[in-house]
């Protein structure tokens, strides 16, 4: 029998249950400091917040994944993994308070030392847990005896795969090579333990819990993992290499079959719930602003440039699937034909329009568009999910047909109202390609605090007006 590896929350059940005592032993110790040596616990109002702190912790672990490769962190990460985990729950706590109106019944001299206390005994704890964890993956009694069953060219760079692998619940015992007599061999000080003609007999006769294929021929693998199967071995047939691969991987069923799917960003499907909730959230409070600053605005625009007061233009969005996106108009309205001849003052190095001064603009719209007032709009197309309010910006049509391959990665997600790229100094970037650059990392390493990040960003220089487009 094959013990799965556990799903991530599961998996690191230990550091989890270890945390929130931790936490609690945080909480009595600083109300001990602060009221004298008694038990918060027998105090109801700071019994509930102890209570409160346990669901906070269960819910940032829920939702960001703080453990994740927690055993390859060395300790300056882990420092700032403890850091950032403690300071969330300190801050929700903090957020309970006030939502509740009830901080002013709370010592704030004992909260501080909650803090500082849950950083210091969480990280501490997680230092020694970590060291026990890793020296129990290190003994092998406590691993997996793994064949490996490989080619002649082959065999030497898989051993150097593994070898890079640390903390796994196996150990490579021996390597059978299928093309090539090397019985009796060491490569990498694995040895050679089987040859093509006698590895099943090897196989029956010795402690052997999981073998690892790793093949070029599909159809004789197959045949070969059926064989062993058929035995009681656990079988790890090769789909592909790492690294032809990006980063982020999961085995999954395609149909009738089984694949190993890659992506530039693979997200759970709490990730997405939680990112759409933010979307639905801040596209119905955008819209109440955007009511506001039409009443304001709407007159101006009409006043100097008669006109729609709205302008819809088709963007394309999510790889490449086009839509439309509202704006207030912020420009006279013969603009898209006046582009061309403009062309040739591009500030921008690629596909992408931009003018410092541009004569397109009438004078409100200029203010307009130095404090994004113009993109208000977009929290409907934010509503209807054609777009999100932290992505990458959706390119127009004639931008798209210019693209180069590598220029589509720009569009492996939705659109979004804000983005790296704006918060990075969009006035100061003059080359497409440092957008792509951003866009790009944006999407490889997307989770939902960097949105988070992103729009308070945002905010600050929208405020300030920078990086008007």
């Amino acid at each position: 029998m094959y013990k799965r590896e556990k799903r991530s929350w599961m998996k690191h059940l230990d550091f989890t249950l270890m945390d929130i005592i931790l936490l609690q032993a945080a909480y009595l110790l600083s109300y001990a400091i602060r009221f004298g040596w008694k038990w918060a616990y027998n105090e109801d109002l700071y019994r509930d917040l102890a209570v409160m702190v346990i669901l906070l912790h269960i819910c940032i672990i829920f939702f960001t994944e703080p453990y994740k490769n927690i055993l390859r962190r060395d300790k300056v990460q882990e420092f700032k993994a403890v850091v950032g985990q403690c300071t969330m729950v300190f801050l929700g706590v903090v957020l309970v308070m006030y939502m509740t109106k009830q901080s002013i019944a709370y010592s704030r001299q004992m909260l501080f030392g909650f803090w500082g206390l849950a950083i210091a005994l969480s990280y501490g704890g997680h230092i020694i847990l970590k060291m026990w964890v890793r020296m129990r993956l290190c003994d092998e009694k406590n691993r997996s005896v793994m064949l490996l069953i490989t080619t002649n060219d082959l065999v030497e760079q898989c051993i150097i795969n593994f070898e890079h692998m640390l903390y796994r619940n196996y150990v490579i015992k021996g390597i059978v090579i299928l093309d090539k007599d090397r019985q009796g061999e060491e490569i990498r000080l694995v040895p050679v333990v089987a040859n093509a003609d006698n590895f099943m007999d090897y196989i029956r006769t010795n402690v052997v819990d999981e073998v690892f294929i790793n093949g070029n021929n599909i159809s004789s693998s197959e045949e070969l993992a059926g064989q062993l199967l058929e035995m009681g071995v656990t079988v790890h047939f090769k789909l592909a290499h790492e690294a032809n691969l990006m980063p982020n991987r999961v085995v999954e069923k395609c149909g009738p079959y089984m694949v190993l799917t890659s992506s530039m960003c693979i997200a759970s499907p709490r990730q997405l719930f939680v990112k759409r909730c933010m979307d639905i959230a801040g596209g119905l409070v955008g819209l109440l602003i955007t009511g506001i600053a039409y009443l304001i605005f709407a007159p101006m625009i009409k006043k100097q440039s008669p006109g729609p007061v709205f302008f819809a233009q088709t963007r394309v969005g999510k790889n490449g699937r086009p839509f439309k996106l509202y704006k207030f108009r912020s420009m006279y309205l013969d603009a898209e034909e006046r582009k061309a001849e403009l062309m040739a003052k591009n500030e921008m190095q690629g596909f992408m329009f931009k003018m410092e001064d541009d004569p397109r603009i009438f004078p409100i719209g200029r203010f307009m568009r130095k404090y994004s007032i113009d993109e208000l709009p977009q929290f409907w197309n934010v509503l209807k999910g054609e777009m999100s309010l932290v992505g990458t910006r959706p390119p127009t049509m004639d931008e798209f047909e210019q693209y180069e391959a590598h220029h589509r990665a720009r569009l492996g997600n939705k659109p979004g109202l804000t983005g790296m790229w704006q918060v990075s100094g969009r006035n100061k970037i003059t080359d497409f390609e440092e957008v792509v650059a951003l866009d790009t990392y944006y999407i490889s390493n997307w989770n939902l605090a960097m949105d988070v990040r992103i729009l308070f960003k945002t905010i600050k220089v929208v405020l300030l007006g920078r990086g008007a487009k």
